[in-house]
């Protein structure tokens, strides 16, 4: 109370000090950009594995003494639980948390190139079943990275650091062959195996070391200190201490990635990158063939080092793109707000995420990444049937690698963003599809090109991601919708 000069008690109403809200996540910018690039890394195994194996099937299936047609299935197999075991790992990584799955990745990974470089040549099913074991260690390691990026990483950001992630899975393609192909001609078939188990062993090693667990049920924004088997050896990154008073989410049980598919919206990004995907992996299965019968002064050393013209346009892209897609999201935020008065005041839902319009900021650029990538595809073929000299058909690969994976980051960015709590299991289910129609690509790819020619095949190719560009139109009509949906659901399920 206080008296005013007539002595008249006038009550006073002091303001509450408003409350602070914790940051999303504790761990500085440097800290994030060490653990995506951690992720990254560990990420690299999913494609390397696949392809560095690809030159050295010949010499294999010499040693073997089975047909190039029969050792294929060793690839076949590899693609077939590339494409499910994510499902079980991307699971169990938004349950039990992404540390303790990153190491398990990578450890039955090291354990399963033991294997293949011990395998005697008399026991081809074992070499079979090694294989699928290879690719349940590896494929994961792509799944739980993604979730990693989920857990600290808000829509703002996602954008930058999916482009750095999926740098380094997706060169591997690029450099697998060059890798696999020198080790074995100088070394033999079993160097790759002892190769792969040397840089996962070395992988596992330093992720024990430094990476810190990031699943928000159990580390909170990370200022949440985690059992001790959730703990880094050198705890270096992050700020967690056991009195915390930030809560943790609270435990979920374990989601069922499957369900994911009834998702409108999800699914529809999900067929869409799939048939992208499974074109640019018919374009790399089939450079070595292409570049041989067209280009045949080439040596099996100069085939593998035309694989690096597109690893050079998937590292571009990845920066370029996800760097991109950051400021798109902070101009499109900017405009919002500067659409309302101050006397007005901004309302929530431009500040919430929940309503903010992120399937038409994200799809912003991604028709005009789409017609390069058409336009890129089509020609590819075309150069080939007129016999271009080598650099025509070198240069359309660097710009088909730069779209596309501005195309797949992109797209994975934004399924992060529509169900962020199952982000390893949303990858999980991305992986599955679109390696399951890489696969099938693949298995008719080269009929394809033996009826109709390069030119015809890849047009065909370019013709089906063209006819597929409505999906977007799709994504940022049923999308704001289909989320306000899930969120009804959840509250209703918590209620």
């Amino acid at each position: 109370m206080v008296q005013t000069d007539e002595g008249h008690d006038i009550p006073v109403v002091l303001a509450k000090k408003p409350d602070v809200e914790p940051p999303y996540s504790v761990f500085t910018t440097c800290e994030k950009w060490l653990i995506v690039t951690l992720a990254s890394i560990a990420g690299l195994f999913s494609p390397l594995t696949a392809y560095i194996y690809l030159p050295a099937i010949p010499m294999i299936a010499t040693a073997f003494g089975k047909t190039v047609e029969l050792t294929n299935l060793t690839v076949t197999v590899y693609l077939v639980f590339q494409g499910v075991s994510p499902m079980f790992w991307g699971t169990l990584a938004d349950r039990m948390g992404r540390r303790p799955t990153s190491l398990g990745c990578l450890f039955v990974l090291s354990l399963a190139c033991i294997g293949l470089a011990f395998v005697p040549t008399s026991y081809f099913w074992l070499l079979m079943v090694l294989r699928c074991l290879q690719a349940v260690g590896s494929a994961s390691t792509l799944t739980i990275g993604a979730g990693i990026i989920a857990d600290i990483a808000t829509p703002a950001e996602r954008g930058g650091f999916f482009g750095v992630f999926t740098m380094g899975p997706q060169v591997g393609p690029a450099l697998g062959p060059v890798i696999g192909g020198a080790l074995a001609d100088k070394l033999g078939w079993r160097s790759i195996f002892w190769f792969l188990c040397i840089s996962s062993s070395a992988c596992f090693i330093v992720l024990v070391t430094l990476l810190p667990e990031t699943l928000r049920s159990i580390v909170g924004n990370g200022s949440v200190l985690p059992p001790i088997q959730y703990r880094p050896l050198l705890p270096l990154m992050g700020r967690g201490h056991k009195d915390s008073e930030v809560e943790r989410p609270p435990a979920r049980k374990s989601p069922n990635p499957f369900r994911l598919f009834a998702c409108v919206d999800v699914l529809n990004l999900l067929v869409f990158n799939g048939i992208q995907y499974a074109v640019f992996t018919a374009i790399l299965a089939t450079i070595s063939s292409l570049f041989e019968v067209n280009y045949p002064h080439l040596t099996e050393t100069d085939i593998g080092i035309c694989y690096l013209a597109s690893g050079g346009g998937l590292a571009l892209g990845a920066v370029f793109s996800g760097k991109l897609m950051d400021w798109d999201y902070r101009t499109a935020k900017e405009q919002l707000i500067r659409n309302f008065t101050p006397e007005n005041g901004i309302p929530g839902h431009i500040i919430s995420d929940d309503d903010f319009p992120i399937e038409a900021t994200r799809l912003k650029r991604l028709p005009l990444w789409m017609i390069i990538f058409c336009a890129s595809c089509t020609g590819y073929g075309w150069c080939f049937q007129a016999r271009t000299t080598i650099a025509v058909p070198l240069v359309l690969q660097f710009v088909i690698g730069f779209s596309e994976i501005a195309i797949l980051t992109t797209i994975q960015t934004l399924l992060i963003d529509l169900v962020p709590s199952q982000g390893s299991s949303v990858t999980a289910c991305n992986n599955l599809i679109r390696c399951s129609m890489g696969a099938l690509l693949v298995s008719v790819i080269e009929l394809l090109l033996h009826k109709i020619d390069a030119g015809w095949t890849f047009f065909l190719l370019g013709g089906v991601c063209f006819i597929s560009v409505p999906l977007i139109w799709l994504a940022v009509r049923i999308g704001p919708p289909c989320r306000a949906g899930r969120r009804m659901r959840q509250t209703a399920s918590q209620n």
